[in-house]
């Protein structure tokens, strides 16, 4: 029930889920929030600054963030689709060896942009430039998760955020980073 009203609260805002509408024979589009989580490979590795530098230099704003550490009960929900693989214990442990970093992350598109940034789940065949491309050379070990649907992201911030730990204001920048069209 909580994550129901969490994310009636959370669709309710207009930054949070990408809509297309009409202005002036425009097309204006509402900002999306997505979840990343920056793996215990990026928070061991000291990569957390540079990560978060990365979002934000290419015009994302950080709706939330804290450092948390996961369990068994949380990383079998959200990973519930692999609970059953045999590799889920593996993938469990090294989700729980050290805290991670969860990050609301807005912009316009931002879970397409937010998954163009990250690359391919293995990190040997993503692309440089990347995050997992510069970053990773694994497939568990591959430094972040993202989102990958608009939906799936508004399930996973109900899962890591309550609604008051997600901030919705206005950058300094947005005039410089979007027409008046686009947010």
């Amino acid at each position: 029930m909580a994550v129901r009203n969490f994310l009636s609260t959370f669709a309710a805002k207009s930054c949070s889920m990408y809509t297309r509408k009409l202005v002036n024979e425009q097309i204006s589009y509402y900002m999306e929030t997505t979840l990343v989580l920056l793996k215990p490979s990026c928070v061991q590795r000291q990569l957390i600054g540079e990560i978060v530098h990365r979002f934000e230099r290419r015009g994302l704003r950080i709706a939330g963030m804290k450092m948390m550490q996961l369990d068994e009960a949380i990383l079998r929900d959200h990973y519930a689709h692999l609970v059953d693989r045999p590799f889920f214990p593996a993938l469990a442990a090294s989700m729980m060896a050290s805290p991670i970093v969860a990050m609301a992350i807005s912009g316009v598109e931002a879970v397409q942009v937010v998954r163009a940034m990250t690359g391919f789940t293995n990190g040997r065949a993503a692309d440089p430039g990347t995050i997992r491309g510069d970053y990773a050379m694994s497939n568990q070990q591959n430094i972040v998760h993202a989102s990958d649907s608009v939906e799936n992201a508004a399930i996973e911030l109900a899962r890591f955020f309550r609604p008051e730990e997600i901030f919705d204001y206005r950058s300094g920048v947005q005039d410089y980073l979007y027409a008046p069209n686009e947010c």
